[in-house]
């Protein structure tokens, strides 16, 4: 298989906050935006993969700042590591108010996907080639991420985590 860039996996979604879509406050629900979510970081992965995807694990979902009825939610998302059988897909969540100008980000987040091929059984994905600093950066947090992600879910031992344990080396 052949390398991919980021680019080709970068996916832009948009949606528009109705009643339907709110609390009570009038703020966005958070189940609602992690729907959104999944569906464009499961776009961006499927892009990369030329395969169907399916979510692995969500995690590291920050949210910084309420979303109102009426704003238009913007998700960036693209696959920021591909390793054997699954990508990481990076989300960043904006919220713009059109009327009075103003565009936040409100969230981020990292989901992972393993793709499956017509039988459903896992199958490899392409590698990923990063470009720019910001892909390196994402792109080599990966691991670490991957590795927290395994040790918190039971599937790694902590003491094999060696990307975890060399930020913790030399540190006291």
């Amino acid at each position: 298989m052949t390398g991919k860039s980021p680019k080709e996996s970068f996916t832009i979604m948009n949606e528009l906050v109705l009643p339907n879509d709110t609390n009570m406050l009038n703020n966005l629900m958070g189940g609602r935006l992690l729907h959104w979510m999944d569906i464009a970081a499961a776009i961006s992965g499927q892009k990369h993969c030329n395969r169907i995807v399916v979510t692995a694990s969500v995690d590291n979902v920050s949210f910084k700042h309420s979303i109102k009825l009426g704003d238009v939610v913007t998700i960036e998302a693209k696959v920021s590591r591909a390793f054997n059988t699954s990508v990481e897909v990076r989300l960043d969540v904006w919220a713009q108010n059109i009327p009075s100008g103003t565009r936040v980000k409100s969230n981020e987040a990292y989901y992972t996907f393993v793709a499956l091929d017509k039988d459903g059984y896992k199958i490899g994905v392409p590698e990923l080639v990063p470009e720019t600093d910001e892909d390196i950066e994402l792109y080599n947090g990966a691991l670490r991420r991957r590795q927290l992600r395994l040790v918190l879910g039971g599937k790694m031992k902590a003491d094999e985590a060696t990307e975890l344990k060399a930020l913790f080396v030399g540190k006291g």
